[in-house]
């Protein structure tokens, strides 16, 4: 079991406007690839900006597209009851994607759009210093991390990110599968999955969850239709 990362120095005040500034100053006005293009706006990220976890996904889809934030669709719901689940808000952790745009029709973004988008997660990832990450999905999990295998070979096992060295020590990352799988294979299965992906994460940070679980141990992963 590795060990969380230690927090930041910064303060929360310098962090808030940290990110301000990356977003209104960096990401709002980019325009360095094609997906600048049929966006409607960019999708920074929110949180708190000393979140002891990062969620990080693929990229904006339509919802936030239109909202401008990320996971607020169906996908959304099942990482706010993911979240829930821990005994924590969506206000106490930090949500972002590896891009900012919407790929056109939902698609995983290409490698030449994750390559040119990727400094400014690493830039949130500096400001925030979180504890632990959790990566959700191939293209989240294969940016951040570089598995040789897949997502459903890699999920439940720990890796370290080590992108931030030698400014900062390296980030436990737990790989799992992306909200929008969960909903495609709506199963008992996928979501012990996720829950104990989830339940890794909660003891390495010293979490208990805050009610017990039902007798599936998921079931209230996953909103209602």
């Amino acid at each position: 079991m590795p060990e969380p990362a230690p927090a930041g120095s910064t303060g929360r005040s310098d962090r808030i406007a940290a990110l301000e500034a990356l977003d209104h100053q960096q990401v709002k006005p980019c325009r360095l690839c094609d997906l600048c293009r049929a966006r409607k706006q960019t999708v920074f990220g929110e949180g708190d900006p000393e979140a002891r976890i990062m969620f990080i996904g693929e990229g904006p889809g339509a919802d936030e597209d239109d909202q401008g934030r990320p996971f607020v669709g169906r996908a959304g719901q099942l990482l706010d009851k993911m979240i829930n689940a821990m005994g924590l808000q969506r206000e106490q952790v930090y949500i972002a994607n590896v891009v900012k745009c919407r790929p056109p029709g939902n698609r995983t973004p290409t490698p030449i759009e994750t390559r040119t988008c990727l400094p400014y997660l690493l830039s949130q990832l500096r400001i925030i210093r979180p504890a632990v990450l959790v990566t959700m999905g191939n293209a989240a999990t294969q940016t951040l991390l570089s598995p040789k295998k897949g997502i459903t070979s890699v999920r439940g096992n720990w890796f370290h990110f080590r992108a931030l060295e030698p400014d900062g020590p390296p980030i436990p990352a737990m790989p799992t599968f992306h909200p929008a799988y969960v909903l495609r294979n709506y199963s008992k299965m996928t979501r012990g999955y996720v829950w104990n992906d989830l339940q890794q994460v909660m003891k390495l940070l010293g979490m208990k969850p805050p009610t017990p679980r039902s007798t599936d141990g998921n079931a209230d992963l996953v909103p209602e239709d």
